[in-house]
Order: C-alpha cells, then structure tokens, then sequence
C-alpha cells in the first residue's frame, strides 16, 4: 500500500462515526457489553460516573453480546454505562531502557522513577517455528552447585521448579538471578503478596540482580486478566530480547497462579470446569505460554517456572501438566527444608532433559556416581535408622555414610554464595574421587 493510500485509509477510519455500546449485565467477575463490533482480544472502555473509565479486554463473543474481563477495579460499573471500542489494544515495552525497571502486569512502570521511553510491540503471542529453533548444545550457568552440576540446564531449555509453599523457591530464584551467566534477567511476579515484591527486590534480588534484570509485578489482588497478562508481558519482553540476539533468562513465579488465573477468566467467560474446577483453556494456555520460551535463529530464551504443587502433591493437574511440556523438573523438598538443608533441592527427583547433550561424558560420569551413591543411601536408609545395616552390605552406602558430610557441603550452599560452574565441576570431581570415582 502507498503512503498516500495509507494516509487516506487512516483519514477515513479518523473520520467515521464512533460506534457506542454499553452494559448489559455486571455478574461476578465479567461483565458483558451489547452493541459493540468487537473480537476476542479487543479493548473496551466504559465511561464511569464516579471516576475514571474502566477498560476491559474481550474474552467471549455471543450474538450480540461480548463478556468483558476488567482490567481494574470494578467499583461503581452497572447496567446501562456507555462503552466503546480503543483501538490498538495491549502493546508492551521493550529495549534496554528496561533494565532495572519494575513494571506492572500490563507493562507500565511502578517503581517511581518515572515514565519509560522506549518502543513499544503488540505481544506476539506465538511460538517460535520448530524448525527455526536451534539445537540446545550449549549449558547455562546459574551458580548454584547443585543446580549446575546434577540438574545442568541449556540455554534455550525450560525448567520447571516444583514445591509447596513456603519451600524456599523464590529464594532459589534470587540466587539464579544474581548468579547466571544469562545476559538479561526477565521476572515475572505473578498473584505473590504484595508485602514480598519489595522484599524480593530489595533483599533477594538487590541492586546487583535488578541492574540487569525486567521486573514484572501483578499481585494477588490484582484482576485475574492483569495476572494473566503479567506472564505474557513479561514472555513478550524476554521474546524482544531474544530477537536482539541476546541470551535470556526469563523467571516466572508461578505457573500455577497464571493457570488459576485463566481459570477464573474462562469460568466467568461460561466454560465448563473440567479437572479440579480448571477449564480446558487453561491447559492451552500453559501450553502456548511455555512454548514461546526457548531458542530460535538468533537468540534463547531459558525459562525457569515455579510450579505451585497443591498439597505437596506432585501430580496434581497444573503440574501434571507443565511437567509433560517442560524439558525438565527440579523438585524442593520440604522434609530438606526443614533439616535446614538448603536449598533443599531432591537431586534424585530432578532431572533435566538436555544434560546429556551439554556437558561432556566425564562430568555426566561424575554426576551420576554422585547420583548413585545418593540413591543407594536412600534405599537404605530404613535400614540405617533402625540400626539394621551392615557395613560391607554395598560399598555406594558405605560410600555414602562415610563421606556423608562432604556430600552434604556440596549440595548446600549459603543464600548469598556464588560458586562459578569450572569450580563446581571441579569439587565434584575431587567428590566423586573420594567416594572412589565413577562407577
């Protein structure tokens, strides 16, 4: 199309008359507007005596009638206020002048320091091709022994972080944050309290982690649609990273409250609850969300999801099913965090899919006889508390029992501490020497 094509298109859409609907019915967490022209996805803004107007995104289409989810307070709508179509809908910013900015679910700045000038794209809301995605041969470090070591991650691989509440999994997050070699960190905050976000910014993260990192908040009183947009700002700002050529590590906490929010979205839109009252859109939206993560031609996005095991139970639908889609799983066990074990990864019940391919035989040789020892002790380990073992039975407990705290000081390490990978490799190896090499 020509410029003055363009210019005349633009002039005429100016130029026509503005179509006006308005509320028809205000019920739970929807609301629902007639006479508009509007499709899934679009904005609405209705006019609002007492304030401000409220904007609202489409999420169903009837005959005639479109179900809105507000994306602020809903105090003070009713039956019968005008309402009318906003162009452009979300866009989200993107570029350096991010870094070291905390935004809000839907993009804008909250952290004081004024307005952000940066360019702005509609999120893409798609997946890289698979053909366009590079093969993840290379590891990213996270400083983290255990982590980097027995559960090694690639860049372009998404990992999930499996616990119940109050494990420590946004602590390991911050010690992630600070210490990968990831080029740009983009986290996302998703229905945390809202006493937390300063305390994770100020005390976990620190000046050192924000300088180089994209906050994403939307607390747990926010609309669920803002939480939902939350992750998708977020995916989208770690996605224009990646187009840049740029190594990212995108954090997300929590998988599960982006799924419980699209269940009190699709619940209000009148779907059906399926599993544990989660509507089918729900896993469709996980699955589209995990998939934008990942590599392409240019650059990665490696995504760390904490996954929020309802009761402790590690089969429960949202984690079932992240766990299908992720390319690996590190559990947090809360009986380790209670011994202080810390952080009290299940090196036995983690695993990640792409080790292999990015670490060279001899330290996957290592790694597994650190595994094996761990798990010959835990098979035992009835036997060892009663007091019914017998040395000589199995050299791997021996192993275990006799370099039990060697062992132990490899796996912990302190919230604040930083161990380089060349250097966690080399301690596993000196290990694994003692405990009489690989086998």
């Amino acid at each position: 199309m020509s410029a003055l094509a363009h210019l005349v298109e633009s002039a005429a859409t100016a130029a026509a008359p503005e179509r006006i609907g308005e509320v028809s019915a205000v019920r739970g967490l929807a609301l629902e507007v007639a006479g508009l022209p509007c499709a899934v996805g679009d904005h609405v803004e209705i006019a609002c005596a007492t304030g401000s107007p409220t904007r609202a995104e489409v999420v169903a289409s009837s005959r005639g009638v479109l179900t809105c989810m507000p994306l602020g307070p809903v105090a003070g709508l009713r039956v019968g206020q005008a309402a009318r179509a906003v162009r452009g809908g979300l866009r989200v910013p993107t570029g350096p002048a991010l870094l070291g900015r905390v935004l809000d679910g839907l993009g804008r700045p909250i952290d004081g320091r004024g307005p952000l000038h940066a360019p702005t794209v509609r999120p893409a809301d798609r997946a890289p091709s698979p053909m366009d995605r590079t093969r993840i041969d290379m590891p990213l470090a996270t400083g983290v022994r255990a982590l980097d070591t027995l559960v090694t991650l690639g860049r372009g691989q998404r990992l999930g972080l499996f616990a119940g509440s109050g494990v420590g999994k946004s602590s390991l997050l911050s010690m992630v944050a600070r210490g990968s070699d990831a080029e740009v960190c983009v986290i996302a905050l998703v229905g945390e309290r809202g006493r937390e976000v300063r305390e994770f910014l100020e005390d976990d993260l620190g000046p050192e982690g924000l300088a180089r990192s994209v906050v994403v908040v939307a607390t747990s009183d926010e609309p669920a649609l803002v939480r939902l947009r939350a992750a998708d700002t977020a995916t989208s700002i770690a996605e224009s990273f990646r187009a840049t050529g740029a190594h990212v590590l995108l954090m997300m906490d929590s998988l599960t409250r982006v799924a419980m929010a699209q269940r009190e979205i699709g619940l209000s839109a009148g779907e059906s609850p399926a599993t544990r009252g989660y509507p089918p859109s729900a896993f469709a939206v996980l699955a589209r969300l995990l998939e934008r993560a990942g590599t392409d031609r240019t650059g990665s996005v490696t995504g760390i999801y904490t996954v929020l095991v309802d009761g402790d139970d590690h089969n429960e639908p949202v984690a079932d099913t992240a766990r299908s889609i992720l390319d690996g799983h590190v559990v947090l066990d809360r009986k380790l965090a209670v011994m202080g074990h810390y952080p009290p990864i299940d090196v036995l019940g983690s695993i990640s899919r792409v080790a292999t391919k990015v670490n060279p035989p001899e330290r996957s040789a290592a790694a597994t006889a650190l595994r094996r020892v761990l798990a010959a002790r835990r098979a035992a380990q009835d036997l060892i508390d009663v007091g019914a073992y017998t040395r000589g039975a199995n050299p791997l407990v021996d192993a275990a029992l006799d370099h039990a705290a060697p062992i132990e000081a490899f796996l912990t390490q302190h919230l604040d501490e930083r161990t380089a990978a060349v250097e966690a490799w080399d301690l596993l190896a000196r290990l694994t020497t003692t405990l009489g090499g690989p086998r």
